[in-house]
Formats: C-alpha cells, sequence, structure tokens
C-alpha cells in the first residue's frame, strides 16, 4: 500500500509527447514522516500513523509534543490501516519515490462548504410550476410527507448544510510526480478548496 499527504493547489493542464491536453491538479506532496507504528500483538491491528506539514509549537498540546518528541511539529496527523506488518520505522520519511507515471489512485478530501442552501441546488429538485396561479413556487420543494403517518419520514431530502464532507475519488491518473520540487500532477479535478489538505493512496 503506497500513501502520501500533501496540499492541493491550482489546476492546469499539460500536454504529452502527442500534443493531447490533459486537465491536472496540482498537489504539493510530502515528505511526510512516520511517527508511530501500531502492530496486531500490541494495538489490535497493524498500523502506520504519519505527521505532515509544520505547526507553531505553541498551537500544539503537550500531549501532542510528547508524541511526536524530537521527530517535528506536524500540523496533520493521518493513520493508515495495513493488511500486514510493515517494514517502516518510526522516523522514516516517505517522499514522492514511491509513486510514478501512470500509477491508479484515490484521492480524497473534503469537499468545499457552501453553507445553509435549498432545495434546488442540495438536491437538484425542479421546483414548482411558474403557472396555473402559482406565484413564488420556483424553488420550493413541494410535499414533504403523506396525511396517513403524519409525519416526515426519516432521510427525506431537504434544504440543510452543503458541502463540507469527506470526498473520495477514486480511480484518478498520475500524470508527473517531480521529486525534486514535490509536486505531484494528478489528471481531473479534486475536492476541496485550494490549501486543504489531500490523501493520496494506491
Amino acid at each position: 500500500m503506497k500513501f502520501i499527504l500533501g496540499t492541493k493547489g491550482k489546476m492546469t493542464q499539460v500536454f504529452d509527447e502527442e500534443g493531447r491536453v490533459y486537465p491536472v491538479t496540482a498537489i504539493q506532496a510530502g515528505p511526510v514522516v512516520v511517527t508511530h507504528i501500531k502492530t496486531k500483538k500490541k494495538d489490535g491491528y497493524d498500523g502506520v500513523q504519519v505527521g505532515f506539514g509544520t505547526q507553531k509549537k505553541a498551537r500544539i498540546n503537550k500531549a501532542q509534543q510528547g508524541h511526536s518528541k524530537e521527530l517535528g511539529d506536524f500540523r496533520h496527523y493521518v493513520e493508515y490501516r495495513l493488511e500486514e506488518t510493515t517494514d517502516l520505522k518510526v522516523g522514516d520519511s516517505i517522499d514522492l519515490s514511491i509513486f510514478a507515471k501512470g500509477d491508479k489512485v484515490n484521492v480524497s478530501s473534503t469537499s468545499k462548504g457552501k453553507g445553509f442552501q435549498g432545495v434546488v441546488k442540495r438536491h437538484g429538485f425542479a421546483g414548482g410550476r411558474r403557472s396555473h396561479g402559482q406565484k413564488h413556487s420556483e424553488r420550493e420543494p413541494g410535499s414533504i410527507g403523506a396525511t396517513g403517518p403524519q409525519r416526515v419520514f426519516k432521510g427525506t431530502r431537504m434544504a440543510g448544510r452543503m458541502g463540507g464532507d469527506r470526498v473520495t475519488v477514486k480511480n484518478l491518473v498520475v500524470v508527473d510526480a517531480n521529486l525534486v520540487t514535490g509536486q505531484l500532477l494528478i489528471k481531473g479535478a479534486l475536492p476541496g478548496i485550494p490549501g486543504a489538505l489531500v490523501e493520496i493512496k494506491a
């Protein structure tokens, strides 16, 4: 299992040797540092925890400072479960050398928050008719319940908070992995705002 963390950049486009253009998202990825190893014998499962990014020491609580010790002051900690034991050790660094052009990856991030939205934007409702005496029903949800049960069913699609969810996009292709600049180019669009934490797994 290959994994790395990064921050989302802006979208651009690149050309291949035959002149075909590909839309890509630039990610400033790695390096990540292994901060903890979990074993099946001690913790009940095999896993590895990594730290990424920098943070002011004053903004890190004493428990996290003691956890990372001399490894650094990290902004993000992410844990990955492994199917088998790993050769990684605490303090090891993981960079973009594990990825190559053409690799297929799954990318996870937090989508853009859009605030409180109506049913037309949030769920794609068509809204009410604009004729036959209806005056202000363009974006109304319509009926929300049945007369028999006299209640609103659980899961009924209504207006509410939209966005800010964890979204995973699968089977994206790595277009380029530059070890010198630490920039990873992935084909297509990714969830989240520029600067958001992005998890890449293969």
